[in-house]
């Protein structure tokens, strides 16, 4: 019989009679040396330091796979439990057992504690990891809150607040409410997204202060009295609560409030006779004031940056806590090496509120690996599906430095590189992120996204020479297929090389615009004139590769072109951004001016899906007048709840949707006469 760390659960195993005497939890994480262009795990692993023979991973996705690695370092067997989707996962064909517990909904199986305690007995594992979310903070349902009550809460503490899940993480059951109006709104959709989420519908109150960085401390802790500070992580660029981007360590932080902050959370660690891993979580204000948000007793999602620039595997160290042996370090031992960053990559769309998901199978996956310096935590490969019932993270893309410049120029190198097709993803977002001078600058806030985006993200803005950049490109790989489509069966293969010089002359538009471009090519160099200016592009000009490497005047570039079609229309990424481009010869652009144009659809009078996701509850019927705002339904995507409002007023001329059925992106929910 195994069990849940104590520190995971500490309050739900009071009870002698609840307390299981195996039962503890251990979580786990490895440290990855990043010297070369292997990531490698720095972390000592004694042989003769007996922990447990077998571990069950009470998670899924990559934080199951990265419980799992380390376990094989350790020696340790491993149990992956899963629903009956996620039966052909990664983390399931990692583990050396497997056993389903139950269907797709979180609540019949990742939440479904009966069922794992099933697994437990069934496999005879000698200790749990719960990772984050689902249950790794659980102790037991509890009673529902009273929404009057939250609000009479809410005014004792005085608005802005926080309404936040008791047993949440990752953002989920989270909302800030200004006025009572939306206190009464953020506890409806807070406590549903928990229950969803946790399997715990309880929430917290707690005031809320704007603009703020939030900075949090890594602590260890053991059964002997014995706890360290591991240093900080900025975590302050989030969208909807939920952390995007992060980094090791602050830049905003010097030695003495590091120390402080740390000195801390460890007096906290010890009061409360904490022992595992454990993240103290502040918010800190112009003047480096900190102030105390909640700890997580639990492995954070960005746990992989502490463990670049400290060195430790903080899996590990769960681990033999867990076991009872006492900490290995002290707190003089404990660098900051380097500086690591992360960046959480989701499948959805950065364009739509920073981040609506999107759903589908991953029809191609390439990790940029090759990049120096560079480690991905996923839990997906070539071929996976990413479905509406889990969160829609893909992986977590983490650089290490020497310094902040080195770890910022591999992150941005990383993510050209990375390779995602058959779901919308939020590279271009990220991108942007990490180039914008406040950010570089280290100019940060928890409002840094609605700041610097206050219109919404609209991708990256050429400059001039970038757009030039990008049209060159663009015609070039024109060319170049039209000279490929050229070589006939039968004859021997002609390559680019050998090609006699030619000119093309090409029409491109590329939004609102139109360019003309002439291109001569002489072997795989293409010189390129686009408005007034000219280029040499060059380029191996593989087309069948997803990743090309280009160089325009001097200057590397690496672009993917993502589609083609005999139309002349093209989707370049370029510089993290999707751009779609059409290219036509002279003629064909003076004949397309004579084409009819498609109607553009008045959407003003319906409602559609801006997600895949489960219809929640539908607030209007056929015959009932709605006005500009109002709520007409609710829709759950990868457990957060979007509430979906009427465009203007009018009287719902149909409903084409019910509580309980799965719509897709686009789906058409309610007409409006």
């Amino acid at each position: 019989m195994a069990a849940f760390l104590r520190q995971v659960v500490v309050s739900a195993w009071r009870q002698p009679e609840l307390r299981l005497r195996a039962l503890q939890c251990a979580a786990c994480h490895s440290r990855w040396c990043l010297i070369s262009s292997r990531t490698l795990y720095t972390a000592e692993y004694d042989p003769n330091e007996k922990t447990f023979e077998k571990l069950l991973i009470a998670n899924r996705g990559e934080i199951a796979c990265r419980v799992i690695k380390t376990c094989k370092k350790m020696g340790i067997k491993t149990v992956a439990i899963h629903s009956d989707v996620d039966s052909s996962a990664v983390h399931v064909k990692m583990a050396d057992e497997a056993v389903c517990v139950g269907p797709a909904p979180t609540s019949k199986s990742y939440l479904n504690m009966d069922a794992i305690m099933e697994a437990i007995k069934q496999t005879r594992a000698q200790a749990v990891h719960p990772g984050y979310g689902f249950l790794s903070e659980n102790k037991e349902f509890a009673r529902h809150l009273d929404a009057d009550e939250a609000v009479r809460i809410a005014r004792e503490i005085g608005y802005p607040v926080m309404i936040k899940a008791s047993a949440g993480g990752g953002g989920k059951g989270m909302r800030i409410a200004w006025d009572d109006e939306e206190t009464r709104e953020g506890f409806r959709f807070s406590s549903q997204e928990a229950a969803s989420s946790f399997g715990d519908d309880r929430l917290l109150i707690e005031k809320f202060i704007d603009n703020p960085r939030h900075i949090e401390i890594q602590v260890l802790a053991d059964q002997h009295g014995n706890a360290l500070w591991l240093n900080e992580r900025e975590c302050s660029i989030q969208r909807r609560n939920q952390k995007v981007v992060e980094e090791a360590p602050s830049t905003f932080l010097d030695s003495e409030t590091r120390r402080a902050m740390g000195e801390q959370a460890v007096a906290l660690a010890k009061a409360v006779k904490y022992s595992s891993a454990g993240t103290v979580e502040f918010l800190v204000d112009s003047k480096k004031n900190f102030y105390f948000l909640e700890m997580n007793t639990r492995l954070q999602v960005e746990h992989p940056i502490t463990e670049c620039i400290t060195g430790l595997d903080l899996v590990q160290e769960m681990i033999r806590v867990a076991k009872g042996y006492p900490l290995r370090h002290k707190q003089a031992d404990i660098p900051i090496s380097g500086w690591a960053l992360e960046c959480r990559v989701y499948a959805e769309d950065p364009y739509k509120s920073f981040g609506l998901p999107s759903i589908g199978r991953l029809s191609q996956y390439q990790e940029p690996l090759h990049v120096s310096n560079v480690r991905v935590d996923s839990g997906i490969q070539e071929g996976s599906d990413i479905s509406i019932y889990y969160d829609p993270m893909i992986s977590k893309l983490i650089t290490y430095g020497s310094d902040r410049a080195e770890a910022l120029q591999r992150m941005e190198e990383a993510l050209d590189n990375y390779v995602i097709r058959g779901v919308t993803h939020n590279i271009a977002l990220l991108r942007e992120v990490i180039i914008h001078p406040r950010f570089v600058q280290g100019d940060i806030s928890t409002r840094f996204l609605p700041d610097v985006y206050p219109d919404g993200f609209k991708g990256h803005k050429l400059t001039d020479l970038e757009k030039k950049e990008l049209l060159a490109t663009a015609t070039c790989l024109y060319v170049a297929e039209q000279l490929r489509s050229q070589q006939f069966l039968g004859t021997s293969r002609i390559s680019l090389a050998k090609v006699e010089l030619r000119h093309w002359e090409l029409s491109v538009q590329l939004g609102d615009g139109t360019f003309s471009a002439t291109v001569s090519n002489n072997g795989s160099t293409f010189s390129v004139e686009v408005d007034g200016m000219k280029l040499n592009v060059t380029s191996e000009w593989n087309l069948a590769s997803p990743l090309l490497s280009v160089t325009i005047d001097g200057t590397q570039r690496t672009i993917q072109c993502l589609s083609r079609d005999a139309a002349g229309n093209i989707s370049i990424q370029f510089l993290g951004t999707v751009y779609k481009l059409r290219i036509l010869t002279k003629l064909a652009a003076e004949l397309n001016k004579y084409m009819p144009e498609k109607a553009v659809e008045d959407t003003s009078s319906i409602l559609r899906s801006p997600m895949p996701g489960t219809v929640v509850a539908v607030s209007v019927k056929p015959g009932d007048l709605v006005s500009d705002g109002q709520e007409i339904c609710v829709i759950e995507a990868m457990k957060m709840q979007n509430s979906l409002i009427a465009a203007k007023s009018g009287k719902v001329k149909a409903v084409h949707c019910k509580a309980g059925e799965t719509v897709g992106e686009g789906d058409l929910l309610v007409e409006l006469e």
